[in-house]
């Protein structure tokens, strides 16, 4: 095998039971046209129960380009520094197991984006929209790339091309990158890329964002695993805030608002009926919370247009899953911590 004369890329991969899409994800990657010598793609597998080390393995005998590595914080952050700390990439770059590489020259179009505009961190679009999706998981796709399904900050649906803040959809890094600001914070279990790529832009690294390294996730296939993913999301919201907390926004509030809003209204209807509580109190949560319905339905029947009443309340429930999941996440991390500092003075106390 003749020496590699490019630089060399190091994919790094965190997964946790992958088994129904990373054969073809490893494919698209071994697919690249990038020379087979200049290129690794490390796994760093969380403790797979489902086939997806056999899987691994199996491709890493077939070529030697693909390692199987043990994750033992089994977290997608400790499995990012898995691959950040034993790679030997000039640059490297995040591919989740569950994703579609769409174009075969994902690799050689990154490696020329970092040399012909300077930038230490890349990011690209993240879109849902792979191929064989279900009728649900499109109608997630759908509402996720609405403006009221993601952060409005957000570059993960768009097509900019051009210098851009890293935060939201940083995935490609040099390795300076680490020398400079360390590797993944492992207390984060979601949201790790976001905090990661903070301190990237804190730092003053240059970053640029290109659609040329688009890839395509597969969204969850039902409501608890949709409304499981957003919780995390949220937590990790809270923890982002707790340790950077210039990144507090109005992005960062409305999900919890609209969980608590959601409770006070559980709890006024009834109180309001029983003569309890005036109906002018009760009104004062159920008018913002009637709006937020007013809108959610507008942009379910925008979405659904011709499709009928049971995609609209498919739609409205999606939605609710994406913003009750991301509001519980924020709000459990906030009572997690109220609950360990009692118990800290507690124990202070004995």
């Amino acid at each position: 095998m003749t020496a590699c004369t490019m630089p060399f890329v190091t994919v790094v991969m965190p997964v946790y039971n992958e088994a129904s899409y990373i054969a073809d994800t490893l494919r698209q990657i071994q697919e690249q046209d990038y020379p087979a010598d200049c290129f690794e793609v490390i796994v760093a597998d969380g403790g797979s129960t489902d086939g997806t080390r056999d899987i691994v393995r199996s491709f890493s005998v077939e070529n030697p380009v693909v390692r199987l590595m043990d994750n033992p914080g089994r977290r997608s952050s400790s499995g990012r520094n898995v691959g950040f700390k034993e790679g030997k990439g000039d640059y490297f770059l995040v591919i989740d197991g569950h994703c579609h590489i769409p174009s075969e020259t994902l690799l050689s179009d990154m490696v020329r984006i970092f040399q012909e505009t300077g930038a230490q961190c890349l990011g690209r679009p993240q879109r849902l929209d792979p191929p064989d999706l279900s009728d649900f998981q499109r109608a997630v796709a759908a509402a996720r790339a609405s403006r009221i399904g993601h952060g409005g900050d957000s570059l993960i649906y768009g097509d900019y091309e051009g210098v851009a803040s890293p935060v939201s959809n940083g995935a490609a890094y040099s390795k300076e990158v680490f020398e400079a600001i360390g590797y993944v914070d492992e207390d984060f279990d979601a949201c790790e890329d976001v905090e990661f790529n903070f301190r990237v832009e804190k730092a003053g690294l240059p970053a640029y964002t290109s659609p040329r390294l688009l890839v395509r996730y597969y969204p969850r296939d039902s409501l608890p695993a949709l409304f499981g993913q957003m919780g995390r999301y949220g937590l990790g919201r809270w923890k982002l805030w707790t340790k950077h907390s210039e990144t507090l926004s109005l992005n960062l509030l409305v999900p919890p608002a609209f969980v608590l809003l959601t409770m006070a209204a559980a709890l006024s209807l009834p109180l309001a009926f029983a003569g309890v509580l005036s109906w002018w109190l009760a009104s004062a949560v159920l008018l913002p919370l009637l709006a937020y319905c007013l809108l959610v339905g507008s942009f379910a029947m925008r979405l659904c247009r011709g499709a009928g009443a049971g995609c609209i309340v498919r739609m409205v429930a999606i939605y609710w899953s994406i913003h009750a999941g991301l509001g519980w996440g924020f709000l459990k991390g906030g009572l997690g911590a109220a609950l360990r500092t009692v118990q800290h003075r507690v124990g202070g106390d004995e």
